[in-house]
């Protein structure tokens, strides 16, 4: 169990040493075969975008444009349930399927009680609200507290889309167990592993606390960085257009581009993929996300935490998901999967998910984390009672 004394915030993690190796059942090809290197891929040629044809025949625009509905209008009577909107969905029946954590608070703890409880979250539109800049998609300090709060009872555990170190200088608690990049890049205090068959490698932070670290794309690392060089060249003409590198994957948002370029930025992305068979695109919140052809995602992460805590494969774990994005959906099936744990999905307006619950924005986030600690406080201060 994670202790309960609070860590300093850091503002300024230093850099990790990363003697990293593959665990070979992540290994998309042989182990044996020959290794990449900067000199072996093939150069982007500068030309402008192919025919806009090839990403209208390959749907990517329509899911640009599915990845991020605009939100709605959502009118809700707090005294009787009832919401109205001027979506096609029906909130209603939709909440009815997916019902608020917090007005199900009671039925999940039942549930949880007399398990352990581990925490997945994700960071961006679930700790932090959704912003024109992703670099001020800053956490309160009250949602600070109510995560340091939760990582003194439950293990709990940051999974984001962004770089590891981005989101470990984010959110600044060194109690937590954090895996950028999609799940790619995972760093867990020593203390919390119990299990080495997966090649953690030792590290320490900027305060000599050592860490494990995990990392299976990391012969993906100069691919990755050549096409985020690649793309920052070829969309530095189009207003609005952000280019960040997560380390193991490469982010093109387009959320302040005017709509009528968007076709100009899928092509763009198409072009340079054609280059690299090994990279994959995915879509996320009007952001195009390109990352290592690799079996391991968020959901590959949760499964591999819990089994590295010692949580995996047992009837008393009760794993619960947070998330907002597309690429939560697959921690939301994970857990789906044989009722394993709770999967709840922050939105205000319905959405195709493997969610059991929802949660409208971060604020009902920090409120239901706040639930989860005076529910664990009640239940200890009577047990002590009892005896």
């Amino acid at each position: 169990m994670i202790s309960g004394q609070p860590s300093p915030v850091l503002t300024d993690p230093a850099p990790i040493k990363e003697r990293v190796g593959i665990h070979p059942n992540l290994m998309p090809y042989s182990q044996t075969g020959a290794s990449f290197s900067t000199g072996m891929y093939i150069p982007i040629p500068k030309k402008k975008p192919g025919k806009l044809e090839d990403v209208l025949s390959n749907g990517w625009l329509d899911a640009m444009k599915s990845s991020s509905p605009p939100r709605k209008k959502l009118l809700k009577d707090f005294n009787v349930g009832v919401v109205s909107d001027d979506t096609d969905f029906g909130y209603y029946a939709w909440m009815n399927k997916h019902p608020s954590a917090l007005t199900s608070f009671e039925q999940i703890t039942n549930f949880a009680d007399g398990k352990k409880v581990a925490i997945f979250l994700d960071y961006d539109g679930t700790l932090s609200p959704i912003v024109d800049d992703p670099d001020r998609a800053l956490m309160s300090n009250d949602m600070r507290s109510a995560v340091r709060n939760v990582a003194k009872y439950f293990p709990t555990a940051i999974i984001s889309g962004r770089s590891r170190d981005k989101v470990y200088e984010l959110v600044g608690l060194t109690e937590l167990h954090y895996a950028g990049s999609h799940g790619m890049d995972i760093m867990s205090p020593v203390h919390d592993v119990f299990d080495d068959h997966f090649n953690f490698s030792n590290a320490t932070d900027k305060q000599d606390k050592e860490v494990s670290l995990f990392q299976p794309a990391s012969e993906f690392l100069p691919m990755i960085n050549e096409v985020f060089r690649t793309l920052v060249d070829m969309t530095k003409s189009i207003k609005g257009a952000k280019v960040e590198n997560h380390k193991f994957c490469a982010s093109v948002h387009y959320r302040n581009v005017d709509e009528k370029n968007w076709p100009t930025i899928a092509q763009l992305v198409h072009d340079i993929l054609k280059s690299y068979p090994r990279l994959r695109l995915t879509h996320g919140r009007k952001v195009l996300e390109v990352r290592p052809v690799i079996d391991w995602d968020k959901g590959k992460a949760v499964e591999f935490l819990l089994e590295s805590l010692g949580l995996s494969n047992s009837d008393d774990v009760l794993p619960i998901y947070i998330g907002d994005d597309r690429t939560d959906e697959d921690a939301f099936k994970v857990l789906r999967k044989g009722n394993r744990g709770y999967g709840i999905l922050v939105s205000p307006i319905p959405k195709d998910t493997k969610a059991f619950y929802s949660l409208r924005d971060p604020s009902e986030v920090k409120q239901f984390l706040e639930a989860l600690v005076q529910w664990r406080e009640q239940n200890q201060s009577t047990k002590r009672r009892n005896n």
